[in-house]
């Protein structure tokens, strides 16, 4: 029974008013969000954000609407690369470095894998991307 009562207690604790972020337009998946996109909403949502600082030139992972809480997986880092782009392959070892041309299969940002497709070769790579837009085959 004490258990009980322990997880209530936490779960209250978890769910507590507060304000949180909430969008106040219908922000597209891939649209970079802008502080005037953004409002305060006084809600009872567990794992709401609730830091404009956060939120702010990040990109839109799901499609956002207005009202509604924004979750941390809703959002992340701008993608430098999108899928078709040509991107740089490097593949770097023992002071030895591949340069190749490839076509990037997804999209991502910076440190992010992807999958590559090799033009030379033709044959599918995975690699982690750059700052730069480059892609890091490992």
């Amino acid at each position: 029974m004490k258990h009980i009562l322990a997880l209530l207690i936490a779960l209250t604790a978890q769910t507590a008013w507060a304000e949180i972020l909430v969008p106040l337009r219908t922000i597209r998946a891939k649209e970079i969000i802008l502080a005037t996109d953004l409002t305060f909403k006084p809600v009872n949502v567990a794992g709401a954000l609730s830091d404009a600082n956060e939120v702010v030139g990040m990109e839109a992972r799901v499609p956002l609407y207005p009202g509604r809480p924004m979750r941390p997986s809703d959002i992340g880092p701008p993608a430098i690369v999108d899928r078709n782009d040509l991107v740089t392959l490097a593949f770097r070892r023992n002071g030895l470095t591949i340069m190749a041309e490839g076509r990037a299969l997804g999209r991502g940002s910076e440190g992010e894998w992807i999958k590559v497709m090799n033009l030379a070769s033709r044959s599918t790579v995975t690699g982690r991307v750059n700052a730069d837009g480059s892609v890091e085959v490992k």
